[in-house]
Parts: C-alpha cells; sequence; structure tokens
C-alpha cells in the first residue's frame, strides 16, 4: 500500500527514522534518492534526530549525513560502505552508534535489534527511567530468564477500609524498620487474624507478601541506578541479611540482584 503523503512534505520533525532498505546481500547499488537525500538534510539542519535502522544507513550516507561520523549497518551492507562511502567510520560489530554533534544521528545493525533504538530514543526524549518502564511493559531486551524480570508490583486495587488504608500509608514511608507487619498490627488496633484477613480482603496480598513486594520493588529502583551495591539495597530496603535478600530477591524476580542491576542500568544506553 502507497503512503498517501509524500515525507517530503513532512513538517521539521523531532525524529526521522530511516527503515532498511530492500538490497541484496552484497548489492552495490542505491535508488535515485536525490529528492529525500535533500529533504532529510533538511530535517537535521532544522534539529532533527536522524536515525537509520539496518540497511537505512545507506541512505543517511547517500545524503552525506554520515561523512567522518562513526556509524553502524547490517553487517552484510559493508561492501557498500567500503566501495561508495569511504568517509564514513563503519563499525559493523556495533548495534547502536550515536554520533555527531548531541548525538543526533543515530545508526543502528540488524533490523531485528530495532529495540535497542527504540528504548535509546525513549531515553534520550523522555529520561532512563521511562525507557525502563517501557523495556518492562513491552518486555523489549533480553528474554532468556523469561518474563519475571520484566514484572512489577500489581497495582493495589481500591478499597474502602480506612484501617488497613491508613496501615498501607505508613508502610509506604516505613517499609524498611523491623517487624513492619507487627507493627501495622498494633497500629491497627484490631486482633492480629482479624487484621491480616481484612488487609488481604482489601489489598489482595497476604500482609508479609505485600512488604516483601514493596520492599523488592524498591531495591529494584535502586539496583537500577548507580552507586548501588546488592548489599546496599537490601540494607535499604529493611534487610539485614543479604543473603536472604539474594534468594527473595530470585525468588519474586527469577533473577539475582547483580544480574536484575546488569540487565536494567544500561537500557538506553548504548554498549560501549
Amino acid at each position: 500500500m502507497a503512503p498517501p503523503n509524500s515525507p517530503c512534505r513532512a513538517p521539521p520533525l523531532a525524529v526521522v527514522i530511516a527503515t532498511d532498505l530492500a538490497l541484496a546481500p552484497g548489492d552495490a547499488g542505491v535508488g535515485p534518492w536525490a529528492e529525500e537525500a535533500a529533504w532529510l538534510r533538511t530535517q537535521h539542519r532544522s534539529g532533527a534526530t536522524v536515525c537509520s535502522v539496518c540497511t537505512g544507513a545507506v541512505f543517511l550516507a547517500e545524503a552525506g549525513l554520515l561523512d567522518g561520523l562513526d556509524a553502524t549497518t547490517h553487517w552484510a551492507s559493508t561492501r557498500i560502505f567500503a566501495e561508495r562511502y569511504p568517509a564514513v567510520r563503519l563499525h559493523p560489530e556495533r548495534i547502536l552508534c550515536p554520533a555527531g554533534p548531541g548525538h543526533r544521528i543515530v545508526t543502528e545493525g540488524g533490523s531485528a535489534s530495532w529495540t535497542d533504538l527504540a528504548l535509546y530514543l525513549v531515553a534520550s526524549f523522555s529520561g532512563e527511567a521511562e525507557a525502563r518502564r517501557i523495556a518492562k511493559v513491552f518486555l523489549l531486551g533480553d528474554r532468556d530468564e523469561g518474563q519475571l524480570p520484566f514484572a512489577a508490583m500489581i497495582r493495589i486495587r481500591k478499597h474502602d477500609d480506612p484501617i488497613i488504608g491508613a496501615c498501607q500509608q505508613w508502610l509506604a514511608e516505613h517499609y524498611d524498620e523491623r517487624n513492619p507487619v507487627a507493627r501495622m498490627v498494633r497500629l491497627s488496633g484490631l486482633p492480629e487474624r482479624t487484621f491480616k484477613r481484612r488487609f488481604t480482603a482489601a489489598t489482595g496480598y497476604a500482609p508479609l507478601d505485600y512488604v516483601q513486594t514493596l520492599r523488592i520493588e524498591e531495591a529494584k529502583q535502586m539496583l537500577e541506578k548507580d552507586g548501588f551495591s546488592t548489599d546496599q539495597a537490601a540494607h535499604q530496603v529493611g534487610y539485614e541479611d543479604p543473603a536472604f535478600f539474594r534468594r527473595l530477591f530470585k525468588r519474586m524476580t527469577g533473577v539475582t540482584p547483580a544480574r536484575y542491576r546488569e540487565r536494567y542500568r544500561r537500557i538506553g544506553t548504548p554498549l560501549p
């Protein structure tokens, strides 16, 4: 199906992505793209971040936007670059390659790795925290360990139990304290069995499960940031025994804290 309008009629854009081209392996031919290349240069001069997916880097090179810059492309297109665009510093071993002032030229390798480009753009425009959220929602990244590493605490359903609501509010600020369930029981003024029954009915979690889930969610956010070791995260969320924390973390997320940190600290950031 043909697009309704020529892309060259588009107004100034924030991001332009050149998709992969129908080039046969080893094909050294390029298309008649003079008008499109001129439009792409204009978009870049106007402030657009110009990206390519897979062999789309050939189009960027043809437009002259990659001269003197680092770039990557699908490995099968390396001969085209060697023969037609020797001024491009090609790195076919890379998956993602931001370059130029402000990193407003971004080339990406094979088309199946488009998610790396997507997360990089989300991180660039909306921040790394949003890129991590998107990665979790859409299961982007390494899925070898299943879905658990992507999962987050299920949104607590609304309820009209004011006593349990007050306990939840207290816990949100004191989840790292010792024996939080016992302290919530005292805060509620209810018999322990009654408290646990009402807490589970209101939140969908048993009190201890709620505490552990909240603590692990907080620990995950710490591990996603620079500067937090596993032991530090364990202590910050209320676990004095790091070994117990590691076992609990792996049971609830499917991976060790160290592996989790490795997965998410570089979301939206190109590997060196």
